[in-house]
């Protein structure tokens, strides 16, 4: 082989490793990652702003209650509740199980144009049951009767309540939204040993904290 032909190949094999090799546009070689939604984005995605900041400030909600009921003469009565109305009381495993439920509810604290920081109603039914992949709480007797459903939360000790309320002769709630006048959200906590709460902060009825108390039985109501 002639030399001048070897000297040849060689710069242009030189050359050829300077070259080089075009890239992809940045762009195109990008990876985004996209976090999936928390639990609590979940329900965040149902709920109202307005139901949303309620949920949030239910820390105020049971300190402002709880202070408004002992000032008032009521500080016997908060005490005969005992872990119903500690506000730091709730316990692992919230979802109560399904079945029927001997319920009542506890109203503290008060706007000024209520004149009771503490009253306690007469106890009724409700139900809990399965609904898809969620749990539901229906109260089936009286002349107003919440219904809603749990979801999961980011606080693993409770989950969040969001509802309605029938009326009257109503046979079903309305859809929780549909009427924001009827829409009722909070959390349900479990207690004690089969015994869960439902509380919900500034309910629309004028009190800090409407709490109700659900323990099961085993007779259906007639």
């Amino acid at each position: 082989m002639p030399r001048s032909f070897l000297a040849v190949s060689l710069i242009a094999l030189a050359l050829a490793g300077c070259v080089t090799k075009p890239r992809p546009p940045s762009h195109l070689g990008a990876t985004v990652t996209v976090a999936p939604p928390s639990k609590a984005d979940v329900w965040q995605r149902v709920a109202s702003a307005a139901d949303a900041a309620r949920i949030a400030r239910i820390g105020s909600a049971w300190s402002e209650g709880l202070a408004e009921a002992r000032s008032r003469g009521f500080g016997d009565e908060v005490k005969k509740e005992a872990l119903l109305l500690r506000s730091g009381a709730a316990l692992a495993r919230p979802a109560p199980t399904p079945g029927s439920y001997s319920c009542r509810m506890v109203e503290i604290g008060s706007t000024p144009k209520k004149k009771v920081a503490f009253e306690r109603f007469k106890p009724f039914f409700c139900y809990v049951e399965v609904e898809g992949e969620l749990l539901t709480i229906v109260k089936q007797t009286g002349s107003q009767r919440p219904a809603g459903r749990l979801w999961e939360d980011d606080v693993a000790s409770r989950l969040v309540y969001l509802g309605s309320l029938a009326l009257g002769e109503e046979d079903q709630p309305k859809a929780y939204g549909e009427d924001p006048a009827r829409d009722m959200a909070g959390v349900v906590e479990r207690v004690a040993p089969f015994v869960w709460r439902l509380v919900i902060p500034y309910p629309r009825n004028g009190a800090k904290l409407d709490v109700f108390e659900l323990t099961p039985v085993t007779e259906q109501p007639k």
